[in-house]
């Protein structure tokens, strides 16, 4: 067990041990985790990029000019039924 002391601003220094098991870095970030009354610090990651490639995606990468595509053809369908339906500016 390792003690710390508490800061009139409520800090604390994460003891090297820890810090090298957790393999902390400085502008790392950490997440506390109640559990069962306890407390439980665990290493966060900041971002997903680690996590890049990990999982094979499921199809492949969509054709985004084909569908813009299909969304102005949409579009316009959408658009020439309602002029269909309201009555004209005459």
């Amino acid at each position: 067990m390792i003690g710390v002391r508490l800061t009139s601003r409520g800090r604390v220094t994460i003891p090297k041990e820890i810090r090298e098991h957790l393999k902390l870095k400085p502008g790392d970030r950490v997440v506390f985790v109640l559990r069962h009354g306890e407390v439980v610090m665990q290493s966060a990651l900041p971002t997903l990029q680690p996590l890049r490639g990990s999982i094979k995606p499921r199809h492949e990468p969509e054709d985004f000019g084909a569908v813009r595509s299909q969304v102005r053809k949409e579009m316009a369908r959408r658009r020439a039924r309602r002029s269909e339906q309201s009555p004209g500016d005459e």
